[in-house]
């Protein structure tokens, strides 16, 4: 029963706080490549791979389906359900930012996003810093490379923990 709960909870968390954020329409930018973006869409992100940095033998495999609206003023906000590294059911919502063209490259670009993750609880509630009965804030960066206008790979920064392997399709 306290797993159901859990998980409906974790995905919960992903829909509800993702319906809640702001989803209005921004003015265009400009593009310096037909690589880069330029109109609002939503964008879905799986990742199969997380690399963690230490060995611990309580890790399990980790694993990502996300789904993001993106403004065409380069804001962005998300929701995630996902597998933590200890095979715990967990969810996130999240607000962000793009910034395209790095170093005069119009494949590469950063972005950062912000919000709150539910799902790392007893015994591994110590694990992520901040966690209050399995919520906690996050902060993740990630460097990407448009392969296409609408295809993208991504490495995100999880803490201290490890690194996320991604690929995003725009639609």
């Amino acid at each position: 029963m306290m797993n159901i709960l859990h998980r409906l909870r974790a995905a919960g968390l992903a829909l509800g706080l993702c319906a809640a954020i702001f989803s209005a329409p921004a003015s265009a930018q400009q593009a310096s490549s037909p690589l880069i973006p330029t109109e609002a869409g939503w964008e879905l992100t799986v990742a199969p791979y997380v690399l963690h940095f230490s060995n611990d033998s309580e890790h399990k495999y980790a694993w990502l389906v996300g789904i993001e609206r993106h403004r065409a003023d380069n804001w962005l906000w998300g929701a995630a359900y996902f597998s933590n590294s200890f095979g715990q059911d967990s969810g996130t919502a999240y607000v962000g930012y793009i910034w395209n063209n790095l170093f005069n490259q119009p494949a590469l670009y950063a972005k950062v996003v912000a919000g709150i993750m539910y799902g790392y609880v007893a015994p591994y509630e110590d694990k992520v810093p901040f966690n209050h009965n399995g919520w906690s804030p996050i902060l993740v960066p990630t460097a990407g490379w448009r392969l296409t206008p609408a295809d993208a790979v991504q490495v995100s920064l999880l803490g201290s923990a490890g690194l996320m392997f991604s690929y995003s399709r725009r639609f």
